[in-house]
């Protein structure tokens, strides 16, 4: 086996898995979830039934023109409907839709199209009075609030009071600078009897569409789960059409993901909560969790914490908001040597201060930690160029004797202790870093519209004028011809056309991962060349 026909059919076959993946997001089996069934044996997403003292789930939103209050904060400009203290229309000050533009990204949304909402309350149970769910209009001192120069905290209240003496006070807490919104459920209880319930958090939204999404690139939206015992779990939409999830935890998250960006209740880490999804009609779905029921004494008042992460999937912020959460940045099966490359990157980063230097500083790391390893593959090569013309006079001799050639070709190999797959091993051990490296550029936020020199001023698009992509196919043309061709033409031919055949499927590509590929065959190339010349004793390049 050659070993260039050998790397190429790796590359293929990463093409392949990336491929795979892709389509199993849209056609592969789904997880088992557990259902719960009405009487009629439809799933429904239920806490509790009337037997021990629980409530319905008041799952369904209808959308309609109420009081709106508008908040502004150093990081978001959002509002609260007044109507069940619903968070919508959500947008982040910092991160626009296109490079140079005005519009700012939009998470939670009230259109019907790009439905998206941040909904929560109180699930009363027993004969407790009925208190506030995100369906009950509730008031509010103000319409308007902003977060002032010098203030670093902004307290949002909207307030509820039924004739038995109970008050409600739905409380949103912003921080400068922070993604994390704060939600304080206040049940005052100055009635004559005890009052029990417990609060739901859920988020509801239509299914998303990356709308400036790279066809060749692939990456996951929709709700996710983690739990104690099983962790980070998808739950796509076709998941939560399929079934109903029902699932009990202490502390965890339900959150609702896309490319870039994350939107996640986490509840008190200390508590029990039970997680739930539902498809509900209109192709809207359903993800949250609600808490054990717990009593409020008359005369006596309690409060209901929570919180809300909206915003970029930013690791060390997401680290420090609950256990987890970080793995929304989606490394697929290969997080545990993801996660320590993107480290990297952020490490160099804070040295070196452009991320394209910071992707190249990487590359660096990665091809020395294999050198060992890479050089042995190329000390293979380079015999097995040795052995180039002798081999093409074995082809000669019995070419339409193909056992003969084959025993011959082995008998070679014996003889100049020469190891044909001696460059497999070295590569094959190297492709899992390889992989990880291209979901972290893939997916680390903060390479979006990041610029790097000249033209390339965005490292999360694709290079408009095709340099980079041009480039990498030279480095690999010269790449090729550092390796042994093939004996047989024909194959030799085919591949000649594996560079222009890259530089085409690369054209695409994002620009920080095609700035990795002419990086690492740059150096490649040179550590390549060096041992060639040095094993062949002539010009690698020549024929």
């Amino acid at each position: 086996m050659e070993n260039l026909r050998f790397v190429l059919i790796v590359i293929l076959s990463m093409i392949s898995l990336m491929l795979w993946e892709a389509w199993q997001l849209d056609y592969g089996p789904k997880d088992p979830l557990t259902t719960t069934l009405d009487s009629n044996g439809n799933p429904v997403a239920v806490v509790g039934t009337a037997a021990n003292g629980g409530s319905e789930l008041p799952l369904d939103e209808v959308v309609i023109d109420n009081s709106i209050i508008t908040v502004s904060t150093d990081v978001y400009q959002l509002e609260i409907d007044t109507k069940g203290g619903t968070l919508r229309n959500l947008d982040l000050l910092e991160y626009t839709v296109n490079k140079g533009e005005e519009a700012k990204v939009r998470l939670l949304d009230s259109s019907a199209g790009k439905l998206f909402l941040g909904q929560s309350g109180l699930l009363t149970s027993g004969a407790s009075a009925k208190l506030p769910n995100h369906n009950v209009a509730l008031k509010a001192a103000k319409s308007n609030y902003t977060l002032a120069l010098g203030e670093d905290t902004l307290e949002v209240p909207l307030t509820w009071t039924n004739s038995q003496g109970i008050s409600y006070t739905k409380t949103y807490m912003f921080k400068r600078g922070s993604y994390v919104i704060g939600l304080a459920q206040t049940v005052n209880n100055q009635s004559n009897a005890d009052w029990a319930g417990r609060q739901y958090t859920q988020l509801l939204r239509v299914p998303h569409t990356d709308e400036k999404g790279n066809t060749f690139i692939r990456t996951y939206s929709g709700g996710v789960v983690y739990t104690d015992e099983e962790k980070y779990q998808k739950i796509d939409f076709d998941d939560m059409a399929d079934e109903d999830l029902k699932t009990t935890t202490v502390g965890g998250w339900s959150a609702m993901i896309q490319h870039y960006f994350a939107t996640a209740w986490v509840p008190p880490a200390e508590e029990e909560h039970n997680y739930f999804t539902k498809e509900l009609s209109n192709s809207r779905f359903v993800i949250g969790s609600y808490s054990n029921v717990e009593t409020v004494a008359a005369k006596s008042s309690k409060i209901f914490h929570s919180q809300l992460f909206v915003g970029p999937k930013v690791q060390p912020m997401m680290e420090a908001v609950a256990p987890g959460l970080e793995l929304t940045v989606d490394y697929s099966w290969l997080t545990v040597i993801g996660k320590p490359i993107y480290q990297l990157l952020n490490f160099l980063h804070s040295y070196l201060g452009n991320w394209g230097f910071s992707i190249m500083g990487v590359t660096f790391c990665i091809k020395l930690l294999f050198f060992p390893l890479s050089a042995a593959s190329y000390k293979s090569m380079a015999n097995m160029r040795k052995l180039q013309p002798r081999l093409a006079q074995l082809k000669e001799s019995y070419g339409d004797d193909r056992q003969r050639f084959n025993t011959e070709m082995m008998e070679l190999y014996r003889k100049e202790k020469v190891n044909p797959m001696g460059g497999c091993l070295p590569i094959m051990v190297q492709i899992p870093v390889f992989i990880s490296l291209y979901w972290v550029l893939i997916e680390t936020v903060e390479l979006r519209q990041a610029p790097f020199l000249l033209w390339v001023q965005d490292l999360s698009a694709q290079d408009p004028y095709f340099v980079l992509p041009v480039v990498m196919g030279i480095t690999m043309f010269l790449q090729q011809r550092l390796n042994p061709a093939p004996v047989d033409p024909l194959q030799a031919k085919i591949m000649r056309m594996f560079p222009i055949v890259f530089t085409v499927f690369f054209l695409f590509f994002p620009s920080g991962l095609v700035l990795y590929w002419v990086t690492n065959n740059t150096l490649s190339i040179i550590q390549q060349w060096f041992i060639t010349k040095k094993i062949v004793g002539e010009s690698p390049l020549n024929s």
